[in-house]
């Protein structure tokens, strides 16, 4: 029986990621929405499969919601999976009226319509850790306390999500996994970064002298979370996906400069934490591996290997690329 399913935020690292996942099932028909139009292979893993049974559609959540409603009823999938949303936490501070329309107003908008669907059977929301604020260890009970304009506009669309849940019986599940990496991800993340920076022989900077303690997980451990957490998981509930413990930004930096050959202290410098910055990002994924038999299994070493072996790939149109965050309103 065909299962079909729309991935909202398609052009994402981690909504590509799940598409390619899913790509090797031949259950699925899939269709993907992005503001963006769809990128090159270098950044959509999905591309590999020839015969997939996808399609594309350009829309933006904020702009065109009527349109994408109407593709969805015209579909009537029997999964959403939302992984849309500006990602860089910094420049929230900028621009936190963006990040309420993207993350709060266009959320609210959309589940509220999908609240009085017939045809949805699960809608995944793709939460964040952030909004916990610094947090070591804690499970999905803790209470909420963002500490960044990006956290807070997460944490409403969240509790508008449980409300939701609570008084129309909207099939909801929220995932909150940690720091996501792998090929195909965007360059200005701290591990693609710091492999290309070292290609390049460019200095590294520190944020915070880099003791910021971050759970680093590869990306395909949290798709099949999420697909997990699709098939398997209980409406209303939160899951976290996480690995067994957090490592210290610069820990990661000198693992990688190991594997490179480089003197961690010469290509390294420190800099000014970030405003917001959590002093450590570590969370319990206790349930998830209890009721959904997950875990885990792509060690950090063999990601980071796994990073680098694409970056070498291609090599020759990655290092004509940025390395900063581009900001597109």
């Amino acid at each position: 029986m065909t299962r079909k399913i729309a991935v909202i935020g398609s052009n994402s690292f981690s909504g590509s990621d799940f598409i390619d996942l899913i790509a090797e099932d031949k259950s699925f028909q899939v269709i993907g929405i992005s503001r963006s139009e769809e990128k090159s292979k270098l950044f959509l893993p999905y591309k590999r499969h020839e015969n997939r049974k996808y399609k594309f559609f350009q829309l933006d959540l904020n702009k065109d919601m009527k349109d994408i409603l109407k593709l969805l009823d015209n579909f009537a999938p029997d999964y959403i999976i939302n992984f849309a949303g500006l990602v860089e936490v910094a420049t929230s501070w900028l621009y936190p009226d963006q990040w309420f329309i993207t993350h709060t107003l266009s959320t609210v908008r959309l589940c509220h319509y999908l609240a009085g669907v017939k045809y949805l059977k699960r809608y995944i929301h793709i939460s964040t850790p952030e909004v916990y604020g610094s947090c070591d260890g804690i499970n999905e009970d803790a209470p909420l306390n963002p500490s960044t304009p990006y956290a807070v506009s997460k944490a409403a669309a969240d509790l508008y999500i449980q409300t939701l849940v609570k008084h129309y019986s909207f099939p909801a599940i929220l995932v909150r996994s940690t720091n996501v990496y792998g090929a195909h991800q965007q360059l200005y993340r701290i591990i693609p970064k710091t492999i290309v920076s070292l290609k390049l022989n460019k200095k590294i900077k520190l944020h915070g002298g880099g003791i910021a303690k971050k759970s680093f997980i590869h990306i395909r451990d949290i798709s099949k979370g999420e697909l997990l957490a699709l098939e398997r998981g209980k409406i209303g509930q939160i899951y976290h996906f996480s690995p067994d413990q957090a490592i210290e930004v610069r820990r990661v930096v000198a693992m990688i400069c190991t594997k490179m050959g480089k003197d961690f202290k010469k290509v390294t410098r420190n800099v000014a934490e970030r405003l917001g910055q959590d002093a450590i990002y570590a969370i319990d994924s206790t349930k998830a591996r209890k009721t959904l038999g997950w875990k885990p299994k792509i060690t950090l070493a063999d990601g980071i290997d796994n990073v680098t072996d694409w970056i070498n790939y291609n090599w020759q149109e990655i290092k004509k690329l940025p390395l900063e965050y581009i900001h597109k309103a």
